[in-house]
């Protein structure tokens, strides 16, 4: 377990460093949660029919979104161990006294987290904080209704960041089966998107094809946990949806851990 810890703080203090690059991708996640507010609020100033979610509740799912955009959604496997598999060096990770899988996946676990202080921290202080502040209490993030509502929040919150882990080390170990690992990684985000509410908070979805979306490991990425903070849903369904998301993570990491061993016995590394 040292040995995990220490690459997970090394790989976390790592990714720290880049600010510059954090700091635009606050300016971007903020313009583009403006965009999404004013188009949801639109749509609720116009609907004859009672939501399933009100717009006070929506608004904190956008801004929720937005905030842990870069935490929670797996946009891409890990880079550099994709190439390590690409060009062979992944030959020196095979040789450490650590279990491949466990090994990828604390990094990917550390891809995970270290937005959340780099992006998420600054955009929720900006929404909760200083927007009524300023004026914009109506556009603001407001706290969760209760204490209950945040515990149930913050644990549902783990189980997220720890699903995303397991769906960042299935795009990685794609690697292992394709030529290049582009397609995979550059359709996945895009899924990834909308079938776990970034786009549109899943309330709004038709209701024929909620179970479905219910039942997808994606909503438990965002829509559960966001739901959890809002009040939409009551701190009583929080068994449910860690229970969802514990199906879901036995099941990525079984198939990840399988798909790594698989992919060992068939890798080769020219030279020897």
């Amino acid at each position: 377990m040292n040995a995990y810890r220490s690459l997970f703080v090394a790989r976390f203090s790592l990714l720290l460093q880049y600010r510059a690059a954090a700091l635009a991708g606050i300016g971007t996640q903020f313009f583009w949660g403006l965009l999404k507010v004013m188009v949801l609020e639109a749509f609720f100033q116009q609907s004859t029919t009672a939501q399933p979610i009100t717009l006070q509740e929506t608004l904190g799912y956008i801004w929720l979104g937005q905030a842990f955009l870069f935490a929670i959604v797996p946009w891409s496997g890990d880079r550099e161990i994709q190439e390590l598999i690409r060009s062979g060096a992944v030959g020196y990770d095979l040789l450490r006294p650590t279990d491949l899988y466990n090994f990828w996946l604390t990094r990917a676990l550390a891809m995970r987290t270290a937005p959340i202080v780099l992006r998420a921290l600054p955009l929720l202080i900006l929404t909760m904080v200083l927007f009524p502040q300023i004026g914009l209490t109506e556009w603001a993030l407001a706290p969760p209704p209760s204490v209950a509502s945040l515990g149930a929040f913050l644990l549902a919150f783990m189980g997220a960041i720890l699903l995303s882990a397991a769906l960042t080390m299935l795009l990685t170990v794609s690697m292992m089966w394709t030529l290049s690992g582009e397609g995979l990684n550059q359709m996945a985000p895009t899924l990834v998107t909308i079938l776990s509410g970034m786009i549109v908070p899943l309330p709004l979805f038709p209701d024929w094809f909620k179970p479905i979306l219910a039942i997808l490991p994606f909503s438990g990425l965002l829509d559960k946990p966001f739901r959890l903070f809002t009040g939409n849903l009551p701190p009583e369904a929080l068994l449910n949806v860690l229970l969802h998301q514990t199906v879901w993570i036995v099941v990525l990491i079984g198939l990840g851990r399988f798909l790594v061993s698989r992919g060992v016995n068939r890798l080769i590394i020219q030279g020897g």
